[in-house]
């Protein structure tokens, strides 16, 4: 990933070790202090990636002389929604906790402020794309750190074989490992022309139209990229707008070309979809990738994974954060903030990307030229455009820029996919638009 000019990455390269004494301040005990601090963190799918985190941590306590005590919730079952909830509810619990991307949103009164952690951070680090900093900062407050471990970028995952033979598009080409995007002709346009030419070749394109995460994340950064939005930031219903029916007339064309059973679609449906060998792109991040790489290789050593294509209003990838947050009932506080910022370091975050073999993302702007990225294979280099190093295009999340309580309701009951649906069963435009309309007015109302 080196260049002949100074760029910014080799800067930050030889500035890092200078800085990371700021970020990684060390912890002053207090009398009031207790000697433990309590950790929640979540489960990785990836083998291995726990003990990054497990190392980091205790390496922190064993140099700050606190006594750290580890648990990690998996995902699996909703059992870390579930334990968020409970120990909101008990005011007890962990110390810290990983919450997951819209949970810091429904409990950011039991959340610790940590905007002087932030403001290091940022200082350090440079800012955070709009889709954290729209989550994770409450009425002017943060009150979430952004994690590197689980964050996660949903972009196109192609079959370079199958792009070029069937639709006559060279995605290593389009996004060179090493090099900035050749992508001006990415549009939405030729991505339709693909999804077609791939379709009438059998190896359609494997994007859901059902009512989880993926599905939804996609869907809503086709919405983005036509400027639709079913409600504004000041919280205003703009569901009947011209712009909400040219995405939904785009996804229309485009469900034809998609497997006829999409809206049942959940989140293993792609990752299935991709390993088996079924179809020529995926929306997701590297995850079906690497459950490739061990069960069927010759699947894997085809995929590029890649950036979204652009809109009538520019080029949007869903983005969907981790946050690492500090209960307000925490015993130790002040030593909370200190691990956070140890496990926000440079060094930290290198490392939790290299244990998830390239699937875990920093959320800040100069912590994505990690040589994982350029080196992870097979194809070398099929995630060097993953992390988005050159702000190719814009992190976003369905349902924005709504007020996020009324976005997440958005989200969480895929409004925008079930109006898909509801057009490819034959209902009229205006009767699908009517029936959004009041969805999300209900959603006001709660």
């Amino acid at each position: 990933m080196t260049r002949k000019n100074i760029t910014r990455r080799r800067f930050m390269a030889a500035t890092a070790a200078a800085s990371a004494s700021m970020v990684a301040a060390p912890f002053v005990r207090t009398a009031g202090a207790a000697g433990k601090l309590s950790i929640g963190f979540w489960d990785h799918w990836v083998p291995g990636a726990n003990s990054v985190t497990k190392a980091l941590t205790e390496e922190w306590g064993a140099k700050e002389g606190v006594e750290v005590q580890i648990d990690y919730i998996p995902s699996q079952g909703q059992k870390n929604l579930i334990t968020i909830a409970a120990e909101a509810q008990a005011k007890s619990g962990h110390d810290i906790f990983a919450f997951p991307t819209w949970e810091p949103q429904a409990h950011a009164e039991q959340l610790e402020s940590v905007d002087e952690v932030m403001a290091d951070l940022i200082k350090e680090h440079g800012k955070v794309n709009g889709t954290v900093e729209y989550l994770g900062k409450i009425k002017g407050t943060w009150r979430v750190v952004p994690a590197t471990v689980g964050s996660q970028i949903k972009g196109p995952c192609s079959r370079i074989d199958l792009m070029k033979s069937l639709a006559g598009i060279d995605v290593q080409a389009m996004y060179p490992a090493g090099s900035p995007p050749k992508a001006e002709n990415w549009t939405l346009e030729t991505f339709l022309k693909a999804a077609e030419a791939c379709h009438k070749g059998g190896k359609a394109f494997g994007i859901g139209l059902g009512t989880t995460s993926d599905s939804v994340d996609t869907a809503g950064a086709l919405f983005h990229a036509h400027g639709a939005m079913l409600v504004n930031e000041k919280g205003d219903v703009t569901v009947k707008s011209d712009k909400v029916r040219q995405a939904l007339e785009f996804m229309a064309k485009l469900a034809q070309f998609l497997p006829p059973d999409a809206p049942a679609w959940d989140d293993s449906s792609n990752n299935k979809w991709l390993v088996s060998g079924s179809g020529a792109l995926i929306m997701n991040p590297p995850s079906a990738w690497a459950v490739a790489k061990r069960d069927a290789p010759q699947v894997a050593e085809r995929c590029w994974t890649h950036g979204f294509p652009s809109g009538p209003t520019g080029r949007y990838a869903p983005f969907l954060p981790y946050f690492w947050g500090i209960w307000s009932f925490s015993q130790n506080k002040s030593a909370a903030k200190s691990l956070l910022r140890h496990l926000s370091t440079r060094s930290a975050a290198e490392k939790m990307v290299e244990a998830s073999s390239g699937y875990d993302l920093p959320s800040f702007e100069k912590l994505d030229d990690f040589k994982t990225w350029a080196e992870e294979g097979p194809p070398k280099g099929t995630l060097y455009h993953y992390p988005n190093p050159y702000n190719h295009q814009v992190l976003s999340i369905a349902a924005a820029p709504a007020p996020p309580k009324i976005a997440h309701q958005i989200y969480v009951q895929g409004v925008q996919t079930k109006m898909v649906a509801r057009l490819l069963n034959k209902e009229p435009m205006e009767s699908v638009l009517s029936w959004a309309e009041n969805e999300v007015e209900g959603f006001m109302r709660t």
